[in-house]
């Protein structure tokens, strides 16, 4: 089956019952048993939802997975996953991590007994230097945020299982429908589904995704045993999103494009980051593993100050941490995303004081880039 037949179809039959071709919100928090040990596959609500189960389902064979589960947020299932490591395990990262993925490896699991090594992953042999007899486990993002770096995902997945070594992408950036990481060899991939794939900025979530079995079955322990798990109603919310995902990322890559081709010909602009743009040193290797280049840009303006002028005086766009919705979001990552990133950390890696960050929406493209426009014309 196509990519969005897979969506629109996967863990979303008709239901048996009623004939609704719509997944039901089965908000219950138990279920009757018929006696004991007697149940129709599912006894207790953390434990298991039939709606959660559909939309597990669905994003593991978009990413083209085996299992899946779905948790409260896309933190929650980073940190869920990070349960497959143990104290004196030692993980690489990439150095241009989300913040609230840095905030929780070196604030809170570090505590715990786990190493982590921040490197440049853009560069497979960075992380070969990195790998100590202890390493257990890569965490990649690609593309970056906010910076877009990408890295090889067939190249560091090669390198990390030769010492055997998991590798786990955050794919929230791309969604599966423009990369799908484990047919790099990738082993584990997680999501925010408060992006792109749910798509509307009216949910929170998280998903991580994988094929081996033994793995996966940890997993749903840690699930069940901690609780994070996605409401019914959050986990339908995504099971709406995925079934335009298709469609919605077409829009969002053909209108990033345009996007980033208007900022990096404009003047106040002193750089772009868009793996879609020639200038982008990468963007052969992205044309290579991803199926376009998608919504999210970046741009410097040189200052806090000018970029301040941009952020509070567009006017279609919003000013707002996120991005993934129908809507388009702009923001100040060295104080809102990464606010939690050394700051010389951060001024290592890009994510300068001038540095914004465009999540381009579905509105009309060319409204998106007159809006733009007039608010750097006020630098």
């Amino acid at each position: 089956m196509g990519f969005s037949t897979k969506a629109i179809h996967e863990g979303n039959e008709p239901d048996p019952t009623t004939g609704a071709v719509t997944v039901p919100i089965y908000q219950t928090s138990t279920y009757a048993q018929e006696g004991l040990g007697k149940h129709k596959g599912f006894e207790y609500a953390r434990t298991q939802n039939p709606t959660r189960l559909a939309l597990e389902r669905n994003i593991a064979a978009l990413e083209g997975a085996k299992f899946g589960y779905a948790f409260a947020s896309g933190m929650a299932a980073i940190d869920a996953t990070l349960r497959l490591v143990h104290a004196g395990d030692h993980v690489i990262v990439s150095d241009n991590t989300y913040g609230g993925t840095f905030r929780l490896f070196t604030r809170i699991l570090s505590n715990y007994g786990i190493e982590f090594s921040f490197v440049d992953t853009s560069d497979a042999g960075n992380v070969e230097a990195a790998i100590k007899e202890n390493t257990r486990m890569v965490f990649l993002e690609t593309p970056t945020n906010p910076v877009m770096i990408i890295s090889d995902l067939q190249a560091v997945s090669d390198v990390a299982h030769a010492r055997g070594a998991r590798v786990v992408c955050d794919n929230t950036f791309m969604s599966p429908y423009l990369q799908r990481p484990m047919e790099f060899g990738v082993d584990i991939v997680v999501h925010s589904t408060t992006k792109y794939l749910n798509g509307h900025s009216d949910g929170v979530g998280g998903v991580a995704v994988l094929s081996d079995e033994k793995d996966a079955e940890w997993l749903a322990f840690v699930q069940n045993s901690a609780g994070a798990i996605l409401s019914p109603f959050d986990s339908w919310l995504v099971l709406r999103g995925t079934k335009t995902l298709a469609v919605r990322m077409e829009q969002h890559d053909k209108s990033g494009r345009a996007v980033a081709a208007f900022l990096e010909e404009h003047p106040k602009v002193e750089k772009i980051y868009y793996p879609g743009s020639l200038s982008h040193r990468q963007h052969d290797l992205a044309k290579r593993q991803q199926k376009g280049f998608g919504g999210m840009v970046a741009f410097d303006v040189g200052t806090l100050e000018r970029a301040r002028i941009v952020l509070e005086t567009v006017r279609l766009c919003t000013l707002a941490e996120s991005l993934g919705g129908v809507e388009t979001l702009i923001s100040h990552p060295a104080t809102m995303t990464h606010a939690s990133v050394l700051a010389e950390t951060r001024q290592r890696i890009g994510i300068t004081d001038g540095l914004v960050r465009v999540s381009v929406g579905l509105e009309d493209t060319e409204d998106i880039i007159a809006d733009l426009d007039q608010a750097l014309d006020g630098i």
